[in-house]
Order: structure tokens, then C-alpha cells, then sequence
């Protein structure tokens, strides 16, 4: 995996020359894409003008994360997962990994339900918790994880507040931002203490994956 496409990613053949997935990956991929399609008529759950773009714009998009993860990883965590995208996709790629697992927090129990029914239709290694990350609940019951994701949930200042308790010393993030991702890694930093990395995208040339590593909260003194 990691391979940069050539051109856009359009169909099920081009994802699997692109990342190096088996058929049977992008017949689940496949499986997903008609449940979308499906629930997207009584559920918002993709941008409309991103319909005729899902292998690119969204399975893609989501793919390219698991090669810049540590390959020890298996304990991962997607906040508010949305329709599934990058947590969904990571998990369904997941699936030959041993011990791997996805937890996927998302609030809305409309987009909770679709999570789980693409995961009992596609086999997903997920775990769907249908709460709000902000509540200590939540966030006691997650734990340290070994890689966080997300992708259009918050500024990097926000997301990384609501990243924080399940932050350890191994833990990686990766976040999908776009153009403003340098100013918003500039922003965090004036509360947080951390690592970092700007990737680019593999689906759009002006976005950016945003990688952290030891995440820590500047005591009061240490604040700009």
C-alpha cells in the first residue's frame, strides 16, 4: 500500500491496483458503496456532489492512512466516523490484520445504524460506539489507542482536545485537513506540545494528512 495513483481512482479495479488489495476487499468496498448509496436517500451522509467520486473521494482518501500508520498497530480509534470514512474503510482493510480493531464514535444514531449495518454486511473489525467523545464516559471506556483518526470532524486545536485522553506515549494521529493544514498545526501549538509531520494527500493535490506523535498538553506558563 502507499502507492501514488496515477490518476483519479474511479472504480473498484483502480483501488485495488492502487493499494494492493485482494478482490475480496473490494467486494466489500463494493457491498459499502450500494448501502451509501442506498441510505443517502433518506440520510445526509455524504456531500451530494461527491456521489459519482466514492472510490476517490472517499475510499481513497481513507485507504492512503493505513500506510503511514505503525504496521504494529492494531488498537485504532476514528472520531465522529460520520458515514464511515476514514475509521470504516481503515476497518474493512483491517480485517486480515490479527488483533486489529476499529472503534468508531460517532453521536448521530442515524449514521450509528448505517455504521453498523455496512460492518455486519462487510465483516469490518469495528466497534461502534454511538456517543459523544466529549463525555469522560467515553473516554474512560476507550483507553490509549495506538492510532486516532478523523477527517473534517474539527480545527486541529479542537480535534486534538477531544484526541487527548486517548493519546499515549505510541499513540499515532492522523488527520485528513486541507489547504489551511500548516496554519491550523501552528494554532494547536499554542496549547499543545507535539511531533508532527505534514503528508500529502494521495487524492488531492492541496490537502494535507496531518501525522502527530507525543501529544502534550503546555502547562499555562508554556503557552504563547
Amino acid at each position: 500500500m502507499g502507492a501514488v495513483p496515477a490518476a483519479k481512482i474511479d472504480s473498484p479495479a483502480d483501488f485495488a491496483r492502487v493499494f494492493g488489495v485482494s478482490r475480496e476487499t473490494t467486494e466489500k468496498l463494493s457491498a459499502y458503496e450500494t448501502l451509501l448509496r442506498q441510505w443517502q436517500k433518506t440520510i445526509n451522509l455524504v456531500a451530494p456532489s461527491t456521489l459519482a467520486d466514492i472510490w476517490h473521494r472517499h475510499f481513497a482518501d481513507s485507504a492512503q492512512l493505513l500506510a503511514l500508520a505503525p504496521p504494529e498497530a492494531r488498537n485504532w480509534l476514528d472520531l465522529g466516523s460520520g458515514a464511515g470514512f476514514p475509521g470504516l474503510v481503515l476497518g474493512i482493510l483491517l480485517a486480515d490484520r490479527e488483533g486489529a480493531k476499529m472503534t468508531l464514535v460517532e453521536s448521530d444514531t442515524r449514521k450509528a445504524a448505517f455504521l453498523r449495518e455496512v460492518a455486519r454486511r462487510t465483516g469490518a473489525a469495528v466497534d461502534i460506539q454511538p456517543e459523544r467523545i466529549e463525555k469522560v464516559a467515553t473516554q474512560t471506556k476507550l483507553g490509549g489507542v495506538d492510532v486516532i483518526t478523523a477527517r473534517a470532524l474539527a480545527p486541529l486545536p479542537r480535534l486534538l482536545e477531544l484526541a487527548a485522553p486517548a493519546f499515549s506515549a505510541h499513540t499515532t494521529g492522523l488527520f485528513l485537513k486541507g489547504r489551511e493544514a500548516e496554519t491550523e498545526v501552528d494554532a494547536a501549538r499554542e496549547r499543545w506540545a507535539f511531533e508532527s509531520a505534514l503528508q500529502p494527500s494521495l487524492t488531492d493535490a492541496g490537502a494535507r494528512i496531518v501525522v502527530v506523535r507525543a501529544l502534550q498538553a503546555k502547562q499555562e506558563g508554556q503557552r504563547r
